[in-house]
């Protein structure tokens, strides 16, 4: 597998990802769509001109997304066994279309699964930045990740 099995994260690491990625209005407004997220800051222009920021901003749940998903390539591609909870959520300024996301993440704390001979648990920390280098999005994800397989 692409990814790092269990044994491979070291407490501490840290992953400044390469892939980066553009959001387009068109990505907020499938995302806001396909959610039924209908809150006019996301879709509707002329109401977000008179909102405290004066255009839409993007679905910070596609925020999210976007800043665990662009580790997966690189970290957990293939070796992820489930995602078993995210926590201290926060989004400390908004995306908005155009802004370019770039994501890093560092393993907090890893364990053996007691429950499964075949895995163990990893927190990381993912937060996501714009292309002014300001914090837009943070997650602690705690994951199934899974062992080197035996020969």
């Amino acid at each position: 597998m692409a990814g790092y099995y269990f044994e491979d994260f070291e407490e501490g690491a840290v992953f400044d990802h390469q892939v980066r990625r553009t959001v387009s209005e068109y990505d907020n407004t499938l995302f806001s769509c396909l959610t039924m997220n209908t809150q006019p800051l996301h879709i509707d222009a002329e109401f977000s001109k008179d909102s405290i920021y004066g255009e839409r901003i993007v679905n910070s749940m596609f925020t999210l997304a976007l800043v665990v998903g662009v580790q997966v390539t690189e970290l957990t591609l293939g070796t992820t066994l489930g995602n078993l909870g995210m926590t201290d959520i926060s989004f400390p300024r908004p995306t908005f279309h155009g802004d370019t996301i770039r994501a890093r993440t560092t393993v907090l704390d890893k364990r053996i699964s007691k429950s499964r001979n075949d895995s163990g648990i990893v927190n990381f920390i993912h937060e996501g930045f714009n292309q002014r280098d300001e914090l837009v999005a943070t997650v602690k994800r705690t994951a199934l990740m899974a062992t080197r397989p035996k020969d």
